[in-house]
C-alpha cells in the first residue's frame, strides 16, 4: 500500500480512492468473528468422559447381547450430555460475541470533511478526529493533540488517565477523557490490540461452582473406583455361574456380563449431575423472564454463598444522570458575567458530564467568547478559560474546591464540607486577572491569584430500590461496602441515603495501603470509600477475598470492568458499558437493583434442594458399591438386572428428584455441602446394603426361592428402604410432598404386582417365608435410617444451625 503524506493527511484524510484501494486490500477494521471454542471441541469434551465410558460401554455391551430391556439406563447420560454441551454452548456464543471495542461510530477525516462512519469501515491509515467522550476504534499514532488524555484502564490495568502528546501511540479500546486530537491508523482488524485483547478475553473459564464441583469429584472418584470393582463383580458373577471354564463353555458369561453392567450402572450417581444441571438452567430461564441475564448459570449459586457485597456508587446506588442542583455565592457579591462563564464551560466540546449539566440552567447568548482554555482532566481536577474582554474578561478556573482553592476562607471551607456532607457534588468557580500559563511544554499549573466566586452543586438521583435491596442483604447477614471516585464525605451522604449506618465521613482511598494485608485491614472496619480508582476497586476486591469472604461486585462503568472480573460474581447494569456487561456473570437488563433478593433467592433454592435430592443420589452410590463389594467377596449373583433397577432408581430418586429440585426454599447457604451429603449418605447406604444381602442370604439358605424371586425379595426390599429415605429427604412435609410419596409409594407397589410390569422387569413374588423376612428386615432399616437422620444427620441437614451473626451492615 503506497505511503501516505502526515502533512497531507492532517489537512484533508484520505480520499475516497485510497479508502476503496484500502477495503479492496482487505485493510479494514472488521474484526474476527473466530469461535471461542468449536462446538466439536465442546462436544469431545463431554463425551469423551470416564462416566460416560462407563455407561456408554454397558449400554454398548447389553444392546449387542440382544437385551435391550436393560440398556435403557444410557438414556440418563445421553440427557445429562446434551444438556451439558448446550449450556456450553450457550456460553460459547455469548464469548463470541464478546467484545472490548464499544465503538459502533467513528470520526474520520476523509476528503476534506470529517464524517462519522462505522468503525468496521476505518481503513488503515485513516485520520481519526478524536474528542473527550470517544474510543479509540483502531490502534494508530497522534498527529496533533491539545491536552488529549486517554483511559486505557480496560486495556493495561492503569487506573490514571494517561497524557498523550504527538508522536505516541494509541491503542483501540483505550477512552478519550480530556482534550482533543488526531490520529493516523496504524492496525486494524485482527492485528489491532483490542482484537488481540478481545481473543485472550474469550478463553473459555467457569464461575466456580461448589454443587457442579462437589458431584464431579463424586463422579470422578466412583467412575476410577469402578475399574478394580468390575472385575471384582465379573470375577463372582462367573463363579456363580460354575466358573471361568464352564461358563465360557456354556454362553453363560453373557449372563455375568449383563450382572457386571447392573452393578456398575447402579454406581453411578449420573442423575446428580443431570440434576443440578437441570437445577441450574430452570432457575436461569426463571430469571431471564425477570430481566435478569445469567451469563453463566453456575453464578446464581456463587450469588447466595456471597458473604460480601461491594458496590460502585454512581450508576448503582444511583442512576448515574448528573443533574445542576444550586449556585451556593461566596463573598458578598459574586464577580459579574459568572453565569456567562459557566455557559461556556457547559457548551465546550471537550466538556465532562459535570460541566454539560450547567447547561440545562446556563445558556449561551454569545457575548462570552474564550480565546483560549484548558479542558478537563481527571489528574487535574479543573479546567479553565480565558476571555480577553467583556465583564466575565479574565481566567475563570472549575474544578474541585479543595484541589483550585485549597485556602478558601473558613465560611466557604464549611459550606463546601457541609455541601459535600449533604451528597451533592460540589465544584467551585474562581477567577483570577493572570493569564493561563503557557502549555507549549506541557506546563498546566492553576493561575496564580485565584479568588472564589461561586460554589455549584450538582445532585445525583438515588435508585428508588437502592435502600430496599441493601436493606435486605443487611438482614441476610451479608456485609456492604461502597466504593466511589466521588469525594469521601459524598459517598458516605449517599451510603446513609440508602440505609448504611456507620461513623464518619467516608474513608478517603488515597490514603489506604498498597500493602494487601493492610489493606484488608482496613476493609474489613471501613464502609465506604471515596476517591477510589479502578485499579484500587479491584486491589479492594482481592483483599475482601484473601480473607475469606465470597465477594459480588456491582457496577456499570468501564471503570468497575477491572472489579467485576475480579470479584467472585460480577453484576453489572444494563445501561453500562459494553465491555462492563460482557465481564459480568449477571446483567440487570431493566437496570432494577430490586432484582438482586430474587437471584439471591433462586440461588439458596438451587443449593438447598441439590443438597437435599444429592442425599438420594449419593445413599443409592454407597450400598451399590457396598453391595457389588459383598457380591464379589461372596461369589454371589448380583441380585439385580438392570432393568429392575427402575423402579427403585425412577420412584424413589429420578422422579421424586426433579420435584423436589424445582421447590421454594430460602435456607442460607453453609458451607460444607459435600461433607453434609455424604454424613448421611454413607451411614444410610452402608443400612441399606446390609439389609438386601441379609434378604439374599436368607433366600440363599433355604433354597426355595427361583432367582427371579430372589430378585423380587430384594427389590421389595430396596423400595421400601428407598421410598423412606424419600420420606426423610422431603421433611417437613406438605400436601404437594405428601401427594408425592404416596403417588411413588402406589407406583412402586404397582411394578411389582402388576403382571405386564412383573413381566417386562422379571418379577416374580417370593415365597411367603422370603416375603415376610424381606418385609421385616426391610422395616427394621426404616427404623435404623430413622434414627442416622435424627441423631447423626438430622441437625446439620435441617438447617437449625444456618443462622448466622450479621457482618458488618
Amino acid at each position: 500500500m503506497p505511503a501516505v503524506d502526515d502533512v497531507r493527511l492532517a489537512r484533508s484524510g484520505l480520499d475516497r480512492t485510497q479508502v476503496a484501494a484500502r477495503v479492496r486490500a482487505a485493510f479494514t477494521n472488521v474484526m474476527p468473528s473466530g469461535s471461542s471454542r468449536s462446538l466439536a471441541h465442546i462436544l469431545g469434551v463431554n463425551l469423551f468422559t470416564v462416566f460416560n465410558g462407563v455407561v456408554g460401554a454397558g449400554t454398548v455391551v447389553l444392546l449387542t447381547l440382544g437385551d435391550w430391556q436393560d440398556a435403557i439406563f444410557g438414556i440418563a447420560a445421553l440427557a445429562n450430555l446434551l444438556i451439558s454441551v448446550v449450556q456450553q454452548y450457550r456460553a460459547k456464543l455469548l464469548l463470541d460475541s464478546l467484545a472490548l471495542l464499544n465503538a459502533p461510530v467513528a470520526r474520520v477525516l476523509r476528503g476534506g470533511s470529517v464524517v462519522d462512519v462505522d468503525a468496521q469501515t476505518v481503513v488503515l491509515d485513516d485520520l481519526l478526529v478524536l474528542r473527550a467522550g470517544d474510543q479509540v476504534s483502531a490502534d494508530a499514532v497522534l498527529l496533533s493533540a491539545n491536552g488529549i488524555q486517554l483511559d486505557e484502564s480496560l486495556l493495561t490495568g492503569e487506573s490514571e488517565p494517561v497524557r498523550k502528546e504527538p508522536g505516541d501511540e494509541i491503542l483501540s479500546g483505550s477512552a478519550v477523557t480530556a482534550g482533543q486530537g488526531s490520529a493516523r491508523v496504524l492496525r486494524v482488524g485482527a492485528e489491532s490490540f483490542s482484537s488481540r485483547l478481545t481473543a485472550e478475553a474469550k478463553k473459555f473459564s467457569l464461575v466456580h461452582s461448589e454443587l457442579r464441583a462437589a458431584a464431579n469429584r463424586i463422579v470422578r472418584w466412583v467412575t476410577w473406583g469402578l475399574i478394580p470393582l468390575i472385575a471384582l463383580v465379573f470375577n463372582a458373577q462367573m463363579q456363580a455361574l460354575g466358573g471361568w471354564d464352564a461358563a465360557l463353555r456354556s454362553g453363560t458369561w453373557r449372563e455375568a456380563l449383563v450382572g457386571t453392567v447392573s452393578s456398575a450402572a447402579s454406581i453411578i450417581p449420573q442423575g446428580l449431575v443431570l440434576m443440578t444441571s437441570i437445577a441450574f438452567t430452570l432457575a436461569a430461564a426463571k430469571l431471564g423472564r425477570s430481566q435478569v441475564l445469567v451469563q453463566q448459570i453456575e453464578a446464581i449459586e456463587v450469588l447466595a454463598r456471597v458473604d460480601m457485597v461491594c458496590f460502585d456508587k454512581t450508576g448503582t446506588l444511583t442512576d448515574g444522570e448528573i443533574v445542576f442542583d444550586a449556585i451556593h455565592e461566596l463573598g458578598e457579591t459574586p464577580d459579574t458575567g459568572w453565569q456567562q462563564v459557566l455557559a461556556c464551560f457547559a457548551s465546550d466540546d471537550y466538556a465532562n458530564a459535570t460541566a454539560r449539566a450547567l447547561g440545562a440552567a446556563f445558556a449561551s447568548d454569545g457575548t462570552v467568547v474564550p480565546h483560549s482554555s484548558v479542558p478537563f482532566s481527571s489528574d487535574r481536577g479543573w479546567s479553565a478559560i480565558s476571555v480577553a474582554d467583556g465583564a466575565a474578561r479574565g481566567t475563570w478556573v472549575l474544578g474541585a474546591p479543595e484541589l483550585i482553592l485549597p485556602e478558601l476562607t473558613q465560611s466557604g471551607s464549611r459550606l463546601a464540607t457541609t455541601l459535600a456532607g449533604l451528597g451533592l457534588r460540589t465544584l467551585a468557580l474562581a477567577r483570577t486577572d493572570r493569564s493561563l500559563p503557557s502549555r507549549d511544554a506541557g506546563d498546566e499549573r492553576l493561575p496564580d491569584g485565584l479568588t472564589p466566586t461561586t460554589l455549584v452543586t450538582f445532585a445525583e438521583k438515588i435508585r428508588p430500590d437502592a435502600a430496599q435491596t441493601l436493606a435486605y442483604f443487611r438482614e441476610q447477614g451479608v456485609g456492604l461496602r461502597v466504593f466511589s471516585g466521588d469525594n469521601p464525605r459524598t459517598a458516605a451522604a449517599v451510603a446513609r441515603k440508602v440505609g448504611l449506618v456507620f461513623d464518619g465521613d467516608g474513608y478517603d482511598a488515597r490514603d489506604l495501603p498498597t500493602d494487601p494485608t493492610e489493606l484488608a485491614d482496613v476493609l474489613e472496619h471501613q464502609l465506604v470509600f471515596g476517591r477510589v480508582s479502578p485499579m484500587q476497586k479491584r486491589e479492594m476486591v482481592g483483599a475482601l477475598q484473601q480473607r475469606g469472604h465470597v465477594v459480588a461486585m456491582t457496577g456499570d462503568g468501564v471503570n468497575d470492568a477491572l472489579a467485576l472480573k475480579r470479584a467472585d460474581v460480577g453484576i453489572a447494569m444494563g445501561s453500562g458499558a459494553a465491555a462492563t456487561r460482557a465481564v459480568a456473570r449477571l446483567v440487570l437488563l431493566d437496570g432494577q437493583f430490586a432484582r438482586l433478593p430474587s437471584v439471591v433467592a433462586e440461588g439458596r433454592r438451587v443449593i438447598a434442594n441439590i443438597e437435599r435430592v444429592s442425599n438420594l443420589f449419593l445413599t443409592k452410590t454407597v450400598y451399590a458399591i457396598l453391595l457389588s463389594v459383598a457380591v464379589g467377596v461372596l461369589l454371589w449373583k448380583f441380585p439385580f438386572l438392570p432393568r429392575q433397577f427402575a423402579p427403585t432408581d425412577g420412584l424413589t430418586i429420578g422422579i421424586p428428584a426433579f420435584f423436589l429440585a424445582l421447590a421454594a426454599h430460602q435456607r442460607r447457604y453453609q458451607p460444607g455441602f459435600l461433607r453434609r451429603a455424604l454424613g448421611f449418605a454413607i451411614p444410610a447406604g452402608v443400612v441399606t446394603s446390609a439389609v438386601v444381602v441379609t434378604v439374599v442370604a436368607v433366600a440363599r439358605s433355604s433354597g426355595v426361592d427361583t432367582e427371579s424371586g430372589i430378585q423380587t425379595a430384594a427389590a421389595i426390599a430396596l423400595s421400601m428402604l428407598g421410598l423412606w429415605v424419600l420420606v426423610v429427604i422431603s421433611r417437613p412435609l406438605n400436601w404437594w410432598r405428601g401427594l408425592l410419596l404416596v403417588a411413588m409409594g402406589l407406583a412402586l407397589t404397582g411394578s411389582l404386582t402388576i403382571p405386564l410390569l412383573q413381566q417386562y422387569l422379571n418379577f416374580s413374588l417370593p415365597s411367603d417365608g422370603l416375603l415376610r423376612a424381606s418385609i421385616g428386615t426391610a422395616l427394621v432399616g426404616c427404623i435404623a435410617i430413622e434414627i442416622i437422620h435424627r441423631v447423626i444427620a438430622g441437625p446439620r441437614f435441617s438447617g437449625s444451625s444456618l443462622r448466622r451473626t450479621p457482618k458488618n451492615p
